[in-house]
């Protein structure tokens, strides 16, 4: 009994704060480091990120976003195609579906989040297109990938930049795990392995 009024008063000042913004967009970048059986074969990598939350209660917010490593399989191949050699490249897509815990702190000045959620993970070659992305696009018949669903952790913390609490800068870790299987990709041959990434990134939100 004593301990549940001790919670109370400790999580009281959080819960009487009623103004608080419930769309938060972000993007950052840092990198995407992996492990478990993708550790002979992958290696570090930088990384983008982007998300979207919705903060449908002060102290519980629902995410998904994309983090998309470059290049961590070291894969420089060409395709011969009708318009020539065009350079192949690798690409690491994670989406994470999920949701986290948000602790505000300083009245939304500084934010403390913990969460996670369901990942689905995809390694895909991608060919260079010499008509950009509005032109004939060309397929890529050679080009390979493998893929796989699994879960995902954050931790991290941000800190608001402007007076109207708007802007925030922060630092947010992702651990995933996953099982994929597939083609051969760079070094790592066409087996069902067990992965792991640890993705560590500084975000700008916008949040309203």
């Amino acid at each position: 009994m004593y301990r549940l009024i001790w919670l109370f008063v400790v999580t009281a000042p959080i819960w009487a704060q009623n103004s608080y913004r419930k769309h938060n967009f972000s993007v950052g970048g840092g990198v995407a480091m992996p492990g478990g059986e993708l550790d002979p074969y992958l290696s570090n990598a930088p990384a983008l990120r982007i998300g979207y939350g919705y903060r449908f209660l002060r102290l519980f917010q629902a995410d998904i976003g994309l983090d998309i490593g470059f290049h961590s399989a070291r894969i420089k191949d060409f395709y011969d195609s009708e318009f020539g050699e065009l350079r192949i490249r690798d690409y690491q897509y994670m989406l994470p579906l999920g949701g986290r815990v948000v602790i505000p702190l300083a009245d939304e000045r500084v934010q403390l989040y913990a969460g996670g959620g369901a990942a689905w993970l995809k390694y895909a070659e991608v060919v260079r297109q010499p008509f950009g992305d509005y032109g004939y696009r060309i397929e890529c018949p050679v080009c390979r990938e493998r893929s796989g669903w699994g879960t995902y952790g954050l931790a991290g913390a941000s800190v608001a930049i402007d007076r109207g609490k708007m802007f925030r800068l922060g630092v947010t870790t992702k651990v995933y795990r996953a099982t994929t299987d597939g083609d051969s990709f760079g070094t790592l041959p066409a087996i069902r392995t067990k992965d792991r990434w640890v993705n560590v990134a500084g975000e700008f939100t916008i949040s309203f």
